[in-house]
């Protein structure tokens, strides 16, 4: 991995807030570029070059260029030989606890990200008079289900793959992160809530993850 690397998104999509959180607990020397959204940019020749789907984020590392915000962070996890400032490895070491951060990755994008998408779009990006008010209790209702799978996970381990965070919780972070600041109606879910506080004391979750939602 080159000593800088460049992140292309803005930073209010939660793609670029993984990808941004894990760069700043592993200390990595990272410039942002604002692309996508009011932004634009993501559209044009150039950017197309580097991601066919004109999505954010792209990762540009020397002459390396990736995108998909779990695969990045994976990548960035797996070059990183020093741990956080804590001395932890954000690589679960073990293929067990690799395994189940995998899982959870996968998880976060394939099962919670629908409904999270759906919460966040009609409550911070509709217009009240737009909404869909049918579509969004259904998706709080399947949000609420989705998370109590997470939480029962939680009652025996402090961290998604473990005893330490890991790569694990950083696609799942970012989505619980709004499920909390949005004005919703939420189940009383004790292990989440506890996981979700220790999140909130890292000062890399607080700069890059709990930002204003827009």
């Amino acid at each position: 991995m080159s000593k800088s690397i460049t992140i292309l998104g803005r930073d209010s999509s939660a793609n670029v807030q993984k990808v941004m959180w894990c760069a700043a607990e592993l200390g990595l020397d990272v410039t942002r570029e604002d692309i996508g959204g009011a932004f634009g940019g993501n559209k044009t020749d150039d950017y197309l070059a580097m991601n066919p789907n004109g999505k954010i984020p792209v990762m540009i590392d020397g002459d390396h260029i990736m995108w998909e915000s779990n695969a990045i962070v994976r990548y960035l996890v797996e070059q990183d030989e020093s741990g956080d400032s804590e001395g932890n490895s954000w690589q679960p070491t073990t293929a067990q606890a690799r395994g189940i951060a995998g899982q959870w990755m996968d998880w976060a994008l394939g099962e919670l990200q629908a409904p999270m998408t759906v919460i966040f779009w009609t409550l911070i990006r509709t217009a009240p008079e737009d909404r869909d008010p049918d579509a969004l209790a259904a998706a709080i209702t399947e949000g609420g289900r989705l998370l109590v799978m997470l939480d029962n996970h939680l009652a025996n381990r402090k961290f998604v793959a473990g005893e330490t965070p890991s790569c694990g919780d950083i696609p799942i972070g970012c989505f619980v992160n709004r499920w909390f600041q949005m004005d919703i109606d939420r189940p009383d879910l004790k292990n989440l809530a506890r996981w979700y506080d220790s999140l909130c004391q890292r000062p890399a979750y607080k700069e890059h993850v709990m930002v204003p939602l827009t």
